[in-house]
């Protein structure tokens, strides 16, 4: 949010109307100006973090059950935190940099797989990956064809969809991530 606001303060007092107007579509999220360049980084960075995590699943279970459990069990749970923060930051932030900022994506779609194939990370990372790019390959179609001759950027629509369904994970009390 700091970021958010630092940027529209810039953006408030440049001159630049084309720059403005690439700098609001890229803080509300769109596909439209994604290039096919960008997927020779995106997408292997993407694929090889899928498969880093899915094989990290035993300590991403593990992290389910709570760090005094994991230490009973012989693993600190602390250094690997770390690094999957690290890691998941990296991504995310090579993501962003080619769509710009679509929210909810990754809030929502984990908390839904999860509810339909359970908690065990082997089976959650990579139905998870499929569902949100599958999730957003409907969304980006649903933002082409709403407005007829205009293009909603896809973080405006995400953001109708997710925000209430955040709010209903927050509001219900029964759902939890697996652990105590």
């Amino acid at each position: 949010a700091v970021c958010s606001a630092f940027s529209s303060f810039i953006v408030y007092f440049a001159n630049n109307k084309e720059g403005m107007q690439t700098i609001a579509y890229w803080m509300m999220g769109s596909f439209s100006g994604a290039k096919w360049d960008n997927l020779i980084v995106i997408v292997p960075i993407v694929v090889v973090a899928v498969l880093f995590f899915w094989s990290q699943s035993r300590i991403l279970n593990l992290m389910l059950l709570g760090d005094e459990s994991a230490l009973t069990l012989g693993t600190d749970l602390h250094v690997y935190r770390q690094f999957y923060l690290l890691i998941s930051s990296i991504i995310v932030g090579f993501v962003v940099y080619a769509a710009g900022t679509v929210g909810f994506v990754g809030l929502i779609v984990p908390h839904v797989i999860r509810m339909l194939v359970g908690t065990d990370h082997k089976k959650l990372i990579p139905v998870t990956a499929l569902a949100g790019a599958i999730f957003l390959v409907v969304a980006d179609t649903l933002c082409r064809i709403l407005i007829p001759g205009a293009e909603l950027p896809i973080g405006i629509l995400v953001a109708m969809i997710g925000a209430p369904c955040f709010v209903y994970l927050m509001v219900k009390r029964t759902y939890g991530f697996g652990g105590n």
